[in-house]
């Protein structure tokens, strides 16, 4: 049974029927969509070529490359990327699993083979996956905050390619970009986002932002059809051991996990990793509990070099001047780039992001260093 039918809960439904067509799986999910109300983009080099089958068939929109923007430095990446509609995920698993199996209710408590909802059902199960979301416990955490909307622009917006990140707007609440994906000429999604010290969010004046950047571009907005707004957290610090108790014995997947990029927040690669392995080696029993708190660790454990970047980010770094740290890293190599987002940087890549005089004060930088040690 999953509990969660979010980005990591889906995309297991979806491996699982692929590997294991045999078992019987219930999804509990309180919303009206699997996936919810999202956005999910990602670069090629984020996902393991045999892995692609996972999401091709769910893939809407395609770019081959993708544009930054900083005060002092501009640059056209030649890199695949492409976006995921959360429509898009629900159809797809609503087809493998059938609506007989799909569960709309909230769980009140797990455990390793049950899950009781709301209203006082109990359903038993051969194993239980926790995949409803984030659980901050034992975490220092920042926040990327953002609220996006989706413009028709009748004239054309001018637009060939993403800009992942335009960091030529005023800085307010930490380091702000503006992120803009082209649907088709008149079609694009415009999203005001924040590296943030909170994660609220003045819905309201977001989106005046973002009708203020389309006026300074020229875009006559004639209609809004989307709009999106989240609060995901980047991680400075913590104790897994609080963030996952080695006595709760519950499996976890997502960010409920600890299942996404320290720094980015990405959690897309993460969770077709988690699903391939979930569905092709994980023990689907009593044990699965384990078997993914320990996976988890070692996710922690890896993560310690992108925990110190987002302590330099947020600690090292004056919010209004935090946009450096991103100018001098875009600066580097793409391939650097592109693993680094997967969440793969080998040796060389980190010894590289970290070499030459730091983008920040250097005595801060060193009392960053000093205590993240």
């Amino acid at each position: 049974m999953i509990v969660g039918g979010g980005l990591a809960g889906g995309l297991a439904v979806l491996a699982l029927r692929r590997f294991r067509p045999e078992l019987s799986i219930t999804l509990v999910e309180p919303g009206e969509r699997i996936g919810g109300n999202h956005l999910w983009s990602f670069f090629d080099s984020d996902i393991a070529a045999d892995h692609r089958w996972l999401v091709e068939p769910m893939v809407g929109q395609r770019w081959p490359s993708y544009e930054v923007h900083f005060p002092q430095y501009g640059r056209e990446l030649e890199a695949g990327y492409q976006t995921i509609a959360s429509e898009a995920l629900d159809r797809a698993v609503r087809e493998v699993l059938g609506a007989e199996s799909i569960v709309g209710g909230t769980a009140s408590d797990l455990g390793p083979g049950h899950v009781t909802l709301s209203t006082g059902e109990r359903i038993e199960a051969g194993a239980v996956l926790d995949a409803r979301g984030g659980k901050g416990d034992g975490l220092e955490l920042g926040w990327q905050k953002f609220v996006g909307q989706m413009l028709t622009i009748p004239q054309g917006h001018g637009l060939a390619r993403p800009i992942v990140m335009d960091a030529t707007v005023a800085q307010h609440d930490g380091y702000r970009f503006v992120y803009c994906l082209p649907f088709s000429p008149t079609e694009l999604f415009v999203e005001d986002t924040y590296y943030s010290d909170t994660p609220d969010i003045d819905t309201e004046a977001l989106r005046g932002r973002i009708a203020d950047y389309a006026a300074a571009r020229g875009w006559q907005i004639a209609q809004r059809s989307r709009e999106e707004q989240g609060a995901l957290p980047v991680v400075i610090g913590g104790d897994f051991a609080r963030l996952w108790p080695d006595e709760d014995k519950v499996a976890r997947a997502g960010a409920r996990g600890g299942f996404f990029h320290p720094l980015t927040s990405y959690s897309l690669p993460d969770a077709v990793r988690f699903a391939v392995w979930l569905a092709r080696e994980a023990p689907l029993d009593s044990t699965l509990g384990q078997a993914t708190r320990e996976r988890a660790a070692r996710h922690w454990s890896r993560g310690g070099y992108y925990r110190l970047l987002t302590a330099m980010l947020f600690r090292a770094a004056q919010p209004g001047q935090r946009y450096r740290v991103l100018e001098r890293f875009y600066r580097l190599r793409a391939p650097l780039i592109g693993r680094f987002y997967a969440g793969e940087s080998s040796l060389s890549d980190k010894l590289r992001i970290l070499s030459g005089r730091p983008p920040v004060p250097l005595g801060r930088a060193l009392a960053t260093l000093r205590n993240f040690l």
